[in-house]
């Protein structure tokens, strides 16, 4: 029996102490209701002593040979394959993740810090001429100095990595603030890793604290001169305008409303396998997942009966068991908002093709049919495992349709032609579309972000490099310069 009761502190300035709030969290497993582990959560005071450690510790991290720096990197990557078990046990029990998608979600950070550990080699000093007789431009590529995290419960290892990695990994002091129902897996399990794997003191801090207590003063702060963020729209936009008013740099990475397009030339057979899984893995609670399902009218009544047929297939209940792909959601908020927006969109004319049951923190499976693009439930990200089913007469409604959305994170489009498919894609209003593949897709070396109400910014790869990296030019005058006086 794995002990979590281990994970009972904060880490701020490389060392592992209670929080200063008067306030102890719970951390509960939203499939069973039991207690994993408690934390005393961490106040304002807290971040700002967050902020000044990792402020005081940078400077000497910056500075590091990048050599250094990759090998605390490619150390952690190392220990990441060891823990790879231990990291899914946590997942499972913590976040409701399936056996499958905690494995997914393990297997996945490897790559991320192997591709973090390339950073240090790639902040590249490049000269360029001038109009100024003996005049020399440099530009270098420079941390931005200390960085704020805020990461969301659904993928919450990755979705902490994914920007803690490349932001230490060029030179940045970085204060992670985990989602509260995820500290373990989405923080406290990070620190630990980067401190075995040598990273000095101070430079990484985690500080988990919840909003009521500690307000604004995450963003606020003026240490933290980029902010990065993953999670809903609304709290995107709030980040935003505090941001603005203090001219801080923004990376958001927010919600999604993802288009599925199966064209009339489509394999269904291999749209409907894709379709499922997309639409279901991690009980929809991804900001990738599938919520529109556009089919057009010709393959319709075939997709919606295969689909049928194997989501009926899909076993829901204990997250644990190996061929479990539907467990609890995070939070017992999740199932009555839900069933109401069903509700609504069965009472405005949808075909109810499979209801599932709702008990404790599950939701069985639901598919809805004839959903109009104008419903609340269309327009909505769902985050659970609804399908929603839309009709359509023509490629060019398919299209219409999709872009019909304030967001533009992920989708995908389904095609007997590759580069039918492309072209349809090109024309997709979203910063990632997939040919022939479901919507939920993340690779390292390649530009994940979105577009709309989805978020600004990019990670992974040279795109990646540059969210947390500044430019500065030096100009070296090396002969006397003539002025006019």
């Amino acid at each position: 029996m794995y002990d979590f009761t281990y994970w009972n502190k904060q880490y701020i300035g490389g060392e592992w102490i209670d929080g200063s709030s008067p306030t102890r969290y719970e951390n509960v497993n939203p499939y069973n209701g039991e207690t994993l582990s408690t934390l005393q959560l961490a106040n304002r005071d807290d971040i700002a002593r967050a902020y000044e450690k990792a402020k005081q510790s940078q400077k000497a991290w910056e500075q590091l040979n990048p050599y250094n720096r990759a090998m605390v990197m490619e150390k952690a990557a190392a220990l990441m394959v060891e823990r790879a078990d231990e990291l899914i046990e946590i997942l499972i029990a913590e976040s409701g993740s399936t056996r499958i998608k905690a494995s997914i979600e393990a297997k996945s950070a490897f790559s991320m810090l192997k591709e973090a550990a390339k950073y240090p080699f790639q902040m590249n000093t490049t000269v360029h001429p001038s109009f100024v007789v003996g005049k020399e431009n440099r530009v270098y590529c420079k941390p931005h100095g200390v960085v704020g995290i805020i990461s969301p419960s659904n993928f919450p290892f990755i979705l902490s990595l994914r920007a803690v990695a490349p932001a230490l990994a060029t030179g940045n002091g970085v204060v992670l603030k985990p989602d509260s129902q995820t500290y373990i897996s989405g923080g406290l399990f990070l620190a630990k890793l980067f401190e075995d794997a040598g990273l000095p003191k101070g430079v990484f801090n985690v500080v988990v604290g919840e909003i009521e207590e500690i307000g604004d003063i995450f963003i606020e702060h003026p240490v933290p001169r980029l902010i990065s963020f993953t999670g809903s729209t609304e709290t995107g936009r709030h980040i935003a305008q505090i941001c603005g008013k203090h001219l801080k740099r923004l990376h958001l990475e927010l919600g999604g409303n993802n288009p599925f397009i199966v064209l009339e030339d489509a394999n269904i057979e291999k749209a409907v396998q894709a379709a499922v899984f997309g639409a279901f893995l991690h009980q929809g609670q991804i900001c990738m997942s599938i919520n529109r399902i556009i089919v057009h009218k010709s393959r319709y009544e075939e997709f919606i009966r295969l689909f049928a047929e194997k989501v009926k297939k899909l076993k829901v209940g204990n997250p644990a068991e190996p061929d479990t792909f539907i467990g609890p959601l995070i939070n017992k908020n999740a199932v009555p908002r839900v069933l109401s927006l069903i509700e609504d969109a069965v009472q405005q004319g949808c075909r109810l093709i499979l209801e599932g049951k709702a008990y404790d923190q599950f939701l069985e499976p639901y598919i809805l049919a004839d959903v109009r693009n104008d419903m609340k439930i269309a327009q909505t990200e769902l985050f659970a495992p609804v399908a929603c089913i839309l009709p359509v007469e023509s490629e060019e409604e398919a299209i219409e349709i999709a872009n019909d959305n304030s967001y533009g994170l992920s989708s995908a489009v389904f095609s007997g032609s590759i580069e039918h498919g492309v072209r349809v894609a090109q024309r997709i209003q979203a910063g990632m579309v997939h040919v022939n593949d479901q919507t939920v897709n993340d690779e390292p070396n390649i530009p994940f972000g979105g577009e709309k109400a989805s978020g600004y910014g990019r990670f992974g790869g040279n795109w990646g490099l540059g969210e947390f990296t500044t430019t500065k030019w030096v100009s070296v005058q090396n002969e006397p310069r003539t002025f006019p006086f």
